[in-house]
């Protein structure tokens, strides 16, 4: 089992390399993502990314801790936001295929928020 610091760190890091990568993609890459046709590409990735790093924040404190969701969320981060986050700097459309695995992750995470049972106040 994670402990809560460690839940709430990496969700922290999470959200800080959303904001990152969300400016390098605006400045540093914005020739490259342009080139590619793949700016929006990066904007979906960044977008996922973020809102699910405020979840995995939102979910590091909470008792008890919904593993299920969290690592389904972290999972979805990595792949779907990776996947395209990749696919925007080469265009290697094949990883395209790889994005929905990440997706699937995401629903997990919501559908196992959706019918866990947590505790009353």
């Amino acid at each position: 089992m994670i402990k809560p610091a460690t839940a709430t760190r990496i969700a922290a890091i999470a959200g800080l390399l959303a904001v990152l990568l969300g400016a390098f993609g605006a400045h540093g890459l914005k020739d490259l993502l342009a080139r590619n046709a793949t700016a929006t590409l990066w904007e979906k990735a960044v977008f996922y990314q973020f809102i699910h790093a405020v979840m995995l924040f939102v979910l590091a404190g909470r008792k008890p801790f919904p593993a299920v969701a969290w690592w389904s969320f972290l999972a979805g981060i990595s792949i779907f936001s990776g996947s395209l986050y990749i696919l925007a700097l080469t265009g290697e459309r094949w990883l395209g295929a790889v994005t929905p695995v990440g997706g699937v992750g995401f629903v997990i995470g919501w559908t196992a928020l959706a019918v866990c049972r947590s505790e009353k106040p």
